[in-house]
C-alpha cells in the first residue's frame, strides 16, 4: 500500500475499507500459525496463500478509492511481518525444522530476521525507486515458496532427516534472497485498468485451470521459478560480461508484486 496521495501529500487519516483487507490478511496469517500448531500443515500453507490475496487487494483498493494513508502503510508493514515473516517460519519449524534442534530454529530465525530487514529497507527507500524492479525477493513471494514447499511435502512420502535438511536450506535461501539486493521484475508496467485483447482473458482462464489441476505443485513451482529468476538473471549478466545491477531501488509495497 503506497502512502502518497495524488496531490503528493501524505494522508494521515484512517480508512476502514483498505484496512479491512489488511486485517483479513493478518487474520489468515495468524490462523496459519494456529493450524501449524495443531499439525494441519496443508491448511496452514493454504492460509498463507489466502493471506497473499488479501495483501494484494488492500493497496489496490486504497488507490482505487483514494483512501491511501500513512496509517494504512505502517499497519500493512506490521501485518506483513506477521503474515509473511513469523507465520511461514513457524510453519516450517513446526513441520520439519524442530527435528534439527538449534540449527532448525536458527534457520527459522534467519528467515524472520531477513523479512524484518526487507521491510525496513523498503520503508527507508520509499522516496527513491524504479517501479520496474524490486530490490531483493518480496516477502510475500518468499512466503509463497516456503508455504508451497510445506504443502507439497505434506502430500508426499519422505525421509524425515533429509526433508528436515531440505526445509532448512529452502528457509535460509528464501531469507538470503529477501535480504539481498538482487533485482526482481515487479511487472508494474502492466496496466490492469485499460482494455486488453480477448486472448489475454483466455490466458488468465487457462492459468486458473492449470493451477486447479494440482495446486500444491503448480503454485510451488510458480513461486520458486520467480524466486530463482533474480539470481538466474544475475548469473546471466555475469556470463555476458555485463555488470549486474544490485542497487536498492524499491518503491512500492511488497504485496504489489
Amino acid at each position: 500500500m503506497t502512502i502518497d496521495t495524488s496531490d503528493g501529500k501524505r494522508n494521515r487519516g484512517i480508512y476502514l475499507l483498505p484496512n479491512l483487507f489488511t486485517t483479513a490478511g493478518l487474520f489468515s496469517g495468524f490462523y496459519a500459525i494456529v493450524a501449524a500448531m495443531k499439525g494441519h500443515f496443508d491448511t496452514a500453507a493454504i492460509a498463507i496463500f489466502i493471506t497473499m490475496i488479501f495483501d494484494g487487494l488492500d493497496g489496490r483498493v486504497a488507490r482505487l478509492t483514494n483512501t491511501e494513508s500513512l496509517f494504512g502503510a505502517n499497519y500493512d508493514s506490521i501485518c506483513d511481518m506477521v503474515s509473511f515473516g513469523v507465520a511461514p517460519a513457524l510453519i516450517a519449524y513446526q513441520w520439519m525444522l524442530f527435528g534439527l534442534g538449534k540449527l532448525g530454529w536458527l534457520a527459522a530465525f534467519i528467515y524472520v530476521a531477513s523479512t524484518a530487514l526487507r521491510l525496513a529497507r523498503f520503508n527507508a527507500q520509499l522516496e527513491s525507486a524504479d517501479k520496474r524492479f524490486f530490490s531483493g525477493l518480496p516477502c510475500p513471494l518468499a512466503a509463497g515458496v516456503l508455504a508451497g514447499f510445506v504443502w507439497v511435502g505434506s502430500t508426499l512420502p519422505f525421509d524425515v532427516h533429509w526433508m528436515s535438511i531440505a526445509t532448512a536450506l529452502v528457509t535460509v535461501m528464501m531469507g538470503v534472497l529477501m535480504a539481498s539486493n538482487i533485482p526482481y521484475h515487479s511487472f508494474k508496467e502492466v496496466d490492469f485498468k485499460n482494455r486488453v485483447p480477448f486472448v489475454a482473458i483466455l490466458v488468465i482462464v487457462l492459468v486458473f485451470v492449470f493451477i486447479s489441476l494440482d495446486p500444491p505443485h503448480v503454485l510451488f513451482c510458480m513461486f520458486l521459478a520467480y524466486a530463482l529468476s533474480g539470481p538466474a538473471q544475475w548469473v546471466w549478466d555475469l556470463m555476458k560480461g555485463r555488470k549486474p545491477s544490485l542497487n536498492v531501488f524499491d518503491h512500492e509495497r511488497d504485496h504489489d508484486a
